[in-house]
């Protein structure tokens, strides 16, 4: 097939944002670091997570989550963890890690399309969405999560599409 004859993926939409005040809950997962010539590789981390779905001993519900921690500043790079909610960190496997995710009040967007385009969902949030919402950025601590994405049964990890909710911290 010529690549002209290729379907073109439909643009994803972008919903939102609501206002959420969340509690404070822990993701526990593989965290690995990228630059931005190699954040391309984060779908093979979650590959290598799907192993581990069923020796988390604590997990609380059935969605994941990715949190991306450290944004990208210059070549420093991000800190990306893909994970599930627990309940505590008893009994983890030794290589995975765990985060916390401070309570206190989120913009959530609602990216409906294929993970790859979650970039184009991103950068739209940060440079025209969030800016015109009236919310500010707004971290409880320095090592809080930049944001975090949180895949629902809206989202099918066969195909890697469907509902993915990012959350953004905001000033209350």
């Amino acid at each position: 097939m010529s690549p002209t004859n290729l379907e073109k993926s439909p643009q994803p939409s972008l919903e939102g944002p609501r206002l959420e005040n969340a509690g404070s809950f822990l993701i526990a997962g593989l965290r690995r670091h990228y630059t931005e010539d190699r954040i391309s590789n984060i779908p093979a981390q979650w590959q290598q997570f799907v192993g581990y779905l069923g020796r988390i001993p604590t997990r609380v519900g059935r969605s994941t989550y990715g949190v991306c921690l450290n944004p990208i500043n210059g070549a420093a790079g991000i800190d990306y963890l893909s994970g599930v909610e627990v309940s505590c960190s008893t009994g983890l496997p030794d290589d995975l890690g765990v985060v916390t995710i401070p309570a206190q009040p989120y913009a959530v967007f609602v990216h409906r399309g294929h993970v790859l385009q979650l970039r184009d969902s991103l950068d739209a949030i940060w440079q025209k969405r969030l800016p015109e919402s009236g919310y500010q950025v707004g971290f409880a601590s320095a090592e809080s999560p930049a944001f975090w994405e949180r895949y629902t049964d809206g989202f099918d990890s066969r195909t890697a599409s469907g509902e993915v909710e990012l959350w953004i911290p905001i000033k209350s």
